[in-house]
């Protein structure tokens, strides 16, 4: 797995992922294409109401019969608390308590996805009040013992003292946060900074999508022609060079080829800080 960042749990992540939401019924023969494109991460979750993680499995399948087996991609998938479900598909009982809502959709997940086990297993959102939350990231260690994860992490989770917290009270470190990637929280500039000081890898979503003014930018025009580049590549490379995942969900196979082309150019220090400050 070329080009790839190693987590403090010593997991090989691609430097982009691609993301399955919303791609419902297509899901499995976008994951083919992705992967057939050159992607070797793929991001879901035990979700109903946004993912159809039984059709990643389905691709899963398909590319280990075409020779691309389990143990050359990167799976990651996520439980997501009650709140983020459709009430009439919870893929588990919505009143039992959450150790066991975290253990039923974690074996709802290996069923899905036709593994034993997951590279990254992230917690979707953070829960309330904090000793709920620390009975959720319980349970995730438990599946990270009996070997069903091999790491794990946490999603839109903006607020650092609440990391922090986190961090320093778990057995098992989260060794990703995933956020969407946008203004109206600064671009998690100070969340960011913590991470990489703490070997946390920041995967971000939702990356092109809420951030068109950065691509209309004309600085960022001009960078992309000097390097023969989309602006969209160059802001994934940008982000690569901070050590940023990002997550790409594109249905186009053209996007799909330029995303993974993104990394291959290495901006100077003034480059990269004149991008720097068009997320401040």
């Amino acid at each position: 797995m070329e080009g790839c960042v190693i987590t403090a749990e010593g997991v090989k992540m691609p430097r982009i992922i691609y993301g399955t939401a919303w791609k419902r019924e297509r899901t499995d023969a976008l994951v083919m294409q992705a992967v057939l494109a050159g992607f070797r991460g793929i991001d879901t979750a035990c979700q109903p109401r946004h993912y159809e993680e039984a059709l990643v499995g389905a691709a899963l399948q398909q590319l280990e019969a075409g020779g691309i087996g389990r143990e050359a991609l990167f799976v990651q998938t996520k439980f997501t608390p009650p709140e983020g479900q459709d009430p009439a598909r919870t893929p588990y009982d919505r009143s039992a308590p959450i150790a066991e809502q975290i253990a039923q959709s974690f074996r709802v997940s290996q069923l899905n996805l036709q593994t034993e086990y997951v590279d990254s297993l992230l917690l979707h959102s953070p829960l309330f009040p904090y000793k709920n939350l620390l009975s959720a990231w319980e349970a995730l260690e438990r599946i990270y013992d009996s070997g069903g994860t091999r790491q794990l992490g946490i999603s839109n989770c903006y607020d650092l003292e609440w990391l922090k917290r986190l961090y320093a009270d778990a057995r098992v470190k989260p060794a990703v946060v995933q956020n969407r990637f946008y203004a109206d929280t600064g671009y998690d500039t100070e969340l960011r900074a913590w991470c990489r000081e703490h070997g946390v890898v920041y995967q971000s979503f939702w990356t092109l999508t809420a951030n068109p003014h950065i691509l209309a930018d004309a600085l960022l025009q001009e960078l992309a022609q000097r390097h023969g580049k989309t602006p969209a590549q160059l802001l994934f490379g940008y982000l690569g060079q901070c050590g940023v995942v990002p997550l790409s969900g594109t249905t186009s196979e053209r996007h799909m080829y330029e995303d993974l082309e993104s990394f291959d150019t290495l901006l100077s220090p003034e480059e990269m800080a004149r991008i720097g400050r068009l997320l401040e």
